[in-house]
């Protein structure tokens, strides 16, 4: 199988790291510099980042491919073993993919304070602080996000925390980590998870390469280079 996957994309930083953790090898990561063409709708519809490819097609969305990957792999899946605590793991995870990185996402235009639209800056990050909220409520008080091992829930919570830490205050608006307890005190707690630590690596150096511009310079090499082989 292939992974198609960008280090700062916090949607494929959360398979990548349930992929570190299942222990599962037989996936390579990609990103061609076609798809930086215009053309990653042309394989995948959705047009966004991650999809994984398997010998019977294509599986878009991080969710999906997440429970895909639990599916293939039950031995190694990610998840706990009663119904109850399954569903809190679906919950957390939703949490962040909806409330926090898709809010966080949606707000981006907005980031530049010479064209921000406030209004819509502070209703996206109403939001954040909103599912904030909710995640305070409903995580666990153990070493991770739900019982005593590593879930899912884990995976999506470490990319999605770490755009709050490290985004939202470009908004001008405090890092919403900061008004909790239990997540506060949990992602202090995660960051030295083995897993954890490589993924927030991954997105670290992307982000670096991005406010740099390093990243814009290799995306226009791969682009150079893949004209020059059709020229």
């Amino acid at each position: 199988m292939k992974l198609y996957t960008g280090d700062l994309s916090p949607y494929s930083a959360k398979v990548r790291m349930q992929i570190y953790a299942m222990g599962v090898e037989d996936i390579d990561f990609d990103l061609p510099a076609s798809f930086f063409m215009g053309k990653l709708s042309e394989f995948s519809p959705i047009g966004r980042i991650p999809v994984l490819e398997t010998s019977e097609g294509i599986i878009p969305e991080s969710e999906v491919i997440a429970e895909y990957l639990d599916e293939s792999y039950p031995e190694r899946a990610l998840l706990p073993a009663t119904p109850f605590d399954r569903a809190q793991v679906r919950l957390l995870s939703r949490i962040a993919d909806t409330y926090l990185m898709n809010n966080i996402f949606m707000a981006l235009p907005h980031i530049n304070r010479d064209t921000r639209v406030d209004a819509v800056r502070d209703l996206l990050m109403g939001q954040v602080k909103r599912g904030m909220g909710a995640l305070e409520k409903h995580i666990g008080s153990g070493e991770f996000a739900i019982g005593a091992q590593l879930s899912r829930a884990d995976c999506t919570l470490v990319p999605a925390l770490f755009l709050c830490e490290s985004t939202v205050p470009r908004f001008d608006v405090e890092n919403p980590i900061l008004a909790t307890e239990k997540v506060a005190a949990y992602w202090a707690r995660i960051q030295s998870n083995p897993f954890a630590a490589r993924v927030l690596k991954e997105m670290a150096d992307g982000l670096k390469a991005r406010l740099d511009g390093t990243e814009m310079k290799q995306i226009q090499a791969a682009i150079a280079q893949e004209k020059a082989k059709h020229a």
